[in-house]
């Protein structure tokens, strides 16, 4: 049958990125305490599109994708984005990878567990070399020093949001990452609950407050300490109680890796 897409462009104009974006897929993530996790991702796959061509063949993108389900990881996506490379014949590919992961959290007095799940993208370019970063987003518990500072009887608190992205030099576990942005908040979140974890919790985000400034600075510490990374980025939102707004900060930094 006729190639439509590989027929000639006389516009003269390159695109960057064409592709497939959000296909929802089952895959298989590394995971340090079961070793493999299944878990349902929303997969974009690209590759750049030379101004002479006027199409790129969709259904490839898919076929590839579908032959390393089995597992997308760091070790894996350079191999993914070669073969998307050579079968579209392009000088560039991408690829980004969004999925719930899911970690079995104790509650820290009563030891009950249940399931956590955090928001996780892991992206990867391959050009004239591979760069893979990953991003999670962590929901923690803050609570402002300013309010315990002026008040007598209490303090207001809220839920909060740390989002880091870093750039990896090589594999970096999503628990090391959740780990971090929990430290770096008042207190950690928990899915399950009783009233002496409650307790626990609130007494302790009141021992250890925290403005977003305060978080996005004790993660940035503890990710300078991190190794494997190259650059990241940290970002804290709190989901205001007691205003009409959030309040924001974020710290970029490069590292040697």
């Amino acid at each position: 049958m006729k190639d439509v897409q590989a027929e000639p462009d006389r516009r003269g104009v390159p695109i960057e990125k064409v592709g497939i974006r959000n296909i929802r897929y089952p895959i298989t993530v590394r995971d340090r305490s079961a070793e493999r996790q299944h878990t349902v991702a929303s997969v974009s796959l690209s590759v750049n599109l030379p101004h002479t061509y006027r199409g790129t063949h969709m259904s490839r993108f898919v076929e590839v994708l579908d032959r390393h389900a089995s597992e997308v990881s760091y070790h894996t996506l350079g191999e993914i984005l070669g073969e998307i490379r050579r079968s579209l014949n392009a000088e560039e590919s991408h690829i980004e990878v969004a999925f719930p992961y899911f970690m079995r959290r104790r509650a820290p007095v009563s030891g009950l567990e249940a399931t956590m799940s955090y928001d996780c993208t892991i992206s990867a370019t391959l050009a004239g070399s591979l760069e893979i970063a990953a991003r999670v987003e962590v929901p923690v518990h803050t609570l402002c020093p300013c309010s315990r500072e002026i008040s007598s009887v209490s303090a207001h608190n809220q839920r909060g949001l740390v989002t880091m992205t870093v750039g990896m030099t090589r594999f970096v576990w999503i628990e090391d990452l959740i780990g971090i942005a929990e430290e770096s908040g008042s207190s950690p979140l928990f899915a399950l609950m009783k009233r002496e974890d409650e307790k626990f919790v609130t007494e302790r985000a009141y021992a250890n407050p925290r403005f977003v400034e305060d978080v996005v600075r004790e993660a940035a510490l503890r990710l300078d300490r991190l190794s494997g990374l190259r650059w990241y980025t940290v970002e804290a939102e709190n989901f205001e109680s007691i205003h009409n707004h959030s309040a924001y900060a974020v710290i970029t930094r490069r590292k040697d890796g």
